[in-house]
């Protein structure tokens, strides 16, 4: 691989970002012949290499892993939002080095470095419905989507082969089932509550949380084996087990022997051709040195995130674009979307004081989405629905904390397990308003001349009649399964901290209400594609990565055919 500026500057395809998608695009292109770029801001990290805190325990490390609040007030003012600790801080940004502006509260969480939070991802991974791209068209919410399930369906399939997708089989037309691995287990607590929304509910059930964890056997990518159940998932998995660009996508791409990986490289416009009507490449700002480097390609595929990927478009300017690259419709960069969550109830359970449960399970259960399947419900008073993410487990040690101070009963106490607790908090859907936006603060540029985004988003009534919703139908299965001293609560978490920005550069049937046609193409500038959380519609309420890795594979399929047509 090489990691170097080359010689030329000329490939057939530039990527921008090397997460989720930009990973995805890279192998994609690679393993079709194209000689790629790859083209991340951050540093340069390296699949096992690069995971310093992998194998540490909290003793290994002062404050025991915490992050002194110095460090924090200086260089992590927004990150910390997320928890940031020393177990992880590498992978996070420093706001003080890459900061934002809040209009109204927002919650940007990065990770700048090869790989991007494909590192820090959570992992759940859903497929999306009709359910999902029909709800614009039904109720008259945005705009349609341009592509349908059917469209994707293939694509979920050849990208479920590569990750290893572990779950369960439920045949839920609104939750299409993936390519499963075997799941990891529920324990007895989370089975019996499992068990008590099946006799008590017909309109809901629960199940293991779809991961993409190998659980058996091996995947392609730098030796990725089966998951050892350590939950230190977001330092970096020596065994490759969770899905990453730095285990998966880039190592396939690599092998093919046409991948140029660039780090340190910040991509500040791509550059547009007045005579072909074409992009010809990017201009680029070293992140070391600040020289401005061109490099020139025939397609380039915008993954840098939602809100990277538009800030690069909006600071693409040109006679033919004097507002952003692609923004005849005047749509870039709104329609801001995210998944709303941090509220949901949780409780104690008086039973199954002889069972337990062995490793540390690095995922949930899942309760899909019941409301508004058939139309709207007669009981609710908003649209589409949510999902729960959750979990039960066995308190620790501290309880005894507060009970016996010292001596040989505190020793016995210290060595025997706790009770029960089990919870569960909502993901719902947020709609697309044209009114939540981001823009750029030329006024105040960053380190590298570049201006700041700023943020002007909320969620809105339909949120928040959702989230009550869901508050209360999480305390009502608690109690039905027989927990106690069952507890509501609710972090009023802003947008963005669900971490699924999305819609900043939609897709669209209509040039004049869309930024990006049926196969993530800039209607204007057909050879610029961009297939990350920018793209999107609408927001459903499930994981959204899952979509962009498939949606990254059809684009790049779409892109080799057209060039091959030599129509790009």
């Amino acid at each position: 691989m090489n990691y170097l500026n080359s010689e030329e500057n000329q490939f057939d395809a530039i990527v921008v970002g090397s997460g989720i998608s930009g990973g995805w695009a890279a192998k994609e292109l690679c393993e079709k012949g194209l000689k790629t770029l790859v083209l991340e801001r951050g540093r340069m990290v390296r699949h096992i290499d690069d995971y310093p805190t992998m194998n540490l325990d909290p003793w290994d490390m002062e404050n025991g892993g915490a992050t002194p609040e110095a460090i924090l007030a200086k260089d992590y003012d927004k990150q910390r939002r997320w928890g940031v600790n020393e177990t992880k801080r590498h992978f996070y940004n420093k706001d003080s080095d890459y900061n934002y502006l809040e209009d109204k509260p927002f919650d940007w969480i990065r990770g700048t470095q090869v790989g991007g939070r494909s590192l820090i991802w959570g992992r759940q991974t859903y497929r999306w419905s009709d359910l999902d791209f029909e709800a614009n068209a039904k109720e008259g919410i945005g705009v349609d989507w341009p592509i349908r399930y059917k469209d994707i369906a293939p694509w979920y399939d050849h990208v479920e082969k590569f990750i290893g997708v572990s779950g369960e089989a439920l045949n839920l037309p609104h939750l299409p089932d993936s390519l499963f691995l075997p799941p990891m287990e529920l324990n007895c607590l989370e089975s019996h509550l499992r068990d008590t929304i099946a006799s008590h509910y017909n309109d809901r059930l629960l199940t293991i949380g779809r991961v993409a964890h190998i659980t058996q056997g091996t995947k392609e990518g730098a030796g990725r084996y089966a998951c050892q159940f350590r939950n230190r998932c977001d330092r970096g998995c020596p065994f490759g087990a969770y899905f990453s660009s730095n285990s998966s996508t880039l190592p396939a791409a690599e092998v093919t022997g046409n991948l140029t990986l660039r780090p340190d490289s910040i991509v500040a416009e791509v550059l547009y051709d007045e005579k072909t009507q074409k992009a010809s490449g990017v201009r680029v700002i070293d992140a070391h040195t600040k020289e401005s480097i061109e490099f020139k390609s025939k397609i380039v595929f915008l993954c840098a995130s939602s809100m990277g990927s538009t800030s690069i478009l909006m600071q693409s300017k040109s006679d033919r674009f004097p507002n952003g690259m692609g923004n005849d419709s005047g749509e870039l960069g709104h329609n801001i979307m995210d998944h709303q969550l941090g509220s949901g109830a949780s409780g104690k359970f008086d039973g199954f004081k002889d069972k337990y449960f062995t490793g540390r399970r690095p995922n949930g259960f899942y309760i899909p989405r019941f409301r508004n399947l058939n139309g709207k419900d007669k009981n609710v008073d908003f649209l589409r629905g949510y999902g729960y993410q959750g979990g039960a487990s066995r308190s620790d040690w501290s309880e005894a904390v507060s009970e016996l101070g010292y001596g040989k009963a505190y020793k016995s106490e210290i060595l025997k397990p706790g009770g029960w607790n089990i919870g569960m908090g909502g993901f719902g859907e947020v709609l697309p308003y044209h009114e939540n936006r981001m823009y750029l603060n030329y006024d105040q540029l960053d380190k590298y001349g570049l201006p700041t985004i700023v943020f002007d988003a909320e969620f809105k009534e339909n949120e928040k009649k959702m989230k009550e919703d869901w508050k209360v139908q999480a305390a009502e299965m608690l109690e039905a399964a027989g927990c106690k001293e069952v507890t509501i609560y609710d972090s009023n978490a802003p947008i963005g901290k669900g971490i699924h920005e999305m819609g900043t550069a939609r897709m669209g049937h209509d040039p004049k209400t869309s930024v990006l046609n049926k196969f993530n193409q800039i209607h204007s500038v057909q050879n610029v594609f961009v297939t990350d959380g920018a793209c999107m519609t609408s927001s459903a309420n499930q994981n959204p990565s899952l979509t962009y890795m498939a949606i990254t594979a059809r684009a790049v399929n779409h892109a080799v055919e057209e060039l091959n047509k030599q129509n790009l």
